[in-house]
């Protein structure tokens, strides 16, 4: 009887460390079975390289410029349907990516200031360049904003492109590998708009 009660003790006990041991492992070793119950960063605030918080500072200011283009554009009565559903496209698009661009740059204690020393290259639009826009009308606002636009897409796409060649961080590249595939088509686009319009 006391060999019984010995044997079952020590299966228990056995049973226990086994079990206990398992889920500690399995914790250890399948990080995306979590579900938010560990304190395992997102992959943005693991780690981040001066071309990294230089992507984002830059990105940034210039996605919150072309909202501003967008948002003359949209303000006008006169504009081809088509055009105004980009420029509404563009906004949709580029507004969460500042959210996200800003929460990286917060997490990795980055100072957002950093692109707002950004001159007028890498496509952004100058203060005249605005006005222009500002005061068009009809087919002249298409025209400018589309002409506009594909100068500024084509800096993201640079910026962006910088970051694919530099940076580290594996969502910042995947970032900039979205916005690159996303303005190349919109470039395309506004092109043959230009065209037909």
């Amino acid at each position: 009887m006391k060999n019984r009660s010995a044997a079952t003790a020590a299966f228990t006990l056995a049973a226990l460390l086994l079990v206990t041991g398992c889920t500690g492992g399995a914790q250890e070793t399948m990080p995306g079975m979590d579900h938010g119950g560990g304190s395992s960063a997102p992959p943005a605030t693991t780690s981040a390289t001066d071309a990294d918080v230089m992507f984002a500072s830059m990105m940034i200011p210039h996605h919150a410029q072309a909202i501003e283009m967008s948002d003359v554009l949209l303000a006008k009565g006169d504009i081809d349907e088509r055009v105004t559903e980009l420029a509404q496209g563009i906004k949709a698009a580029q507004q969460p990516e500042i959210d996200r661009m800003q929460q990286w740059l917060e997490d990795w204690g980055a100072d957002s200031s950093d692109g707002d020393a950004m001159q007028h290259g890498d496509g952004m639009m100058s203060e005249d360049d605005m006005q222009m826009l500002a005061n068009a009308s009809g087919a002249e606002a298409e025209q400018l904003f589309l002409s506009q636009m594909i100068q500024h897409h084509r800096g993201a796409v640079d910026m962006a492109q910088a970051e694919i060649d530099n940076g580290s961080n594996a969502a910042a590249i995947a970032l900039a590998k979205t916005i690159v595939e996303a303005q190349m088509a919109e470039i395309a686009q506004m092109e043959q708009l230009q065209g037909s319009l």
